[in-house]
């Protein structure tokens, strides 16, 4: 027996989109889960858009979820500075600084990082408690710009410049640059802005090592349309206000 999807009969919301939220997966992955019957309600397999009411029972794999919490969760994003030597992770086993630990607490449900940053990059961290918000974000699909300051050590030349915004091969496939600019520096030090639409690990750094220079320190200064202002220090945060949030959303279909 199977649960109805009439939405007039069983009220709420859809399932799928209210899990996706909750950030126990993306809207794609939960409907997989359903079709594979891994989620169930009151007892019973489920189908897609079935809309959750008052007293209903999940359980996914048959572990219980308590799914009320999420239902009138708002949605909020957080724009952070993380500095060098902070990890984007929950919990790290040597002990080193995390970045969730100087983020305000949830009531409800847990902050979700858009991405990550790797332990020496520094820069704009978007984090939200909307898991379909970060799933749109960082899919492939959308191809979301993220632009960095670079600072290189190391000769770049217009031939180099050339190679890194044609492409070149990586050990994971072909990569470019979308955008490059020179923006200020003599010598042996150099900064570069540049633009990538792919979130793979490390991308910007291997370009640059593709090219034997050494990048020497690494800033993201932009997600999508999102900008780090001056005013916000490492460590420090600031939340998106309705206008820019509704922008953000809208940006991603939602």
């Amino acid at each position: 027996m199977t649960l109805s999807t009439n939405p007039i009969t069983a009220g709420g919301e859809r399932i799928q989109k209210l899990l996706a939220r909750a950030g126990l997966g993306s809207r794609r992955e939960i409907e997989r889960w359903i079709e594979e019957g891994r989620l169930t309600v009151n007892s019973q397999s489920v189908q897609l858009g079935y809309h959750l009411k008052a007293g209903d029972y999940l359980q996914i794999n048959g572990r219980v979820v308590k799914w009320e919490k999420y239902a009138d969760q708002p949605t909020r994003v957080l724009v952070y500075n993380k500095p060098v030597g902070e990890l984007v992770t929950r919990r790290d086993p040597e002990g080193r600084p995390v970045i969730f630990t100087q983020l305000p607490r949830l009531q409800v449900g847990r902050w979700i990082a858009v991405g990550r940053l790797d332990i020496n990059t520094s820069g704009l961290l978007l984090v939200t408690n909307n898991g379909e918000l970060a799933n749109r974000l960082m899919h492939p699909s959308r191809e979301v710009e993220r632009e960095y300051a670079v600072r290189i050590l190391g000769e770049v030349d217009d031939a180099m410049i050339e190679r890194l915004k044609t492409g070149v091969e990586l050990e994971d496939g072909p990569a470019r640059f979308d955008e490059l600019r020179f923006y200020a520096g003599e010598g042996a030090n150099k900064w570069f802005y540049v633009t990538v639409k792919q979130g793979r690990n490390r991308l910007v750094r291997r370009l640059w090592e593709s090219q034997e220079v050494k990048v020497s320190r690494l800033i993201r200064v932009r997600y999508g349309a999102v900008v780090l202002p001056d005013r916000v220090r490492a460590h420090a945060y600031y939340e998106l206000e309705p206008k820019d949030l509704q922008e953000l959303m809208r940006f991603v279909d939602l």
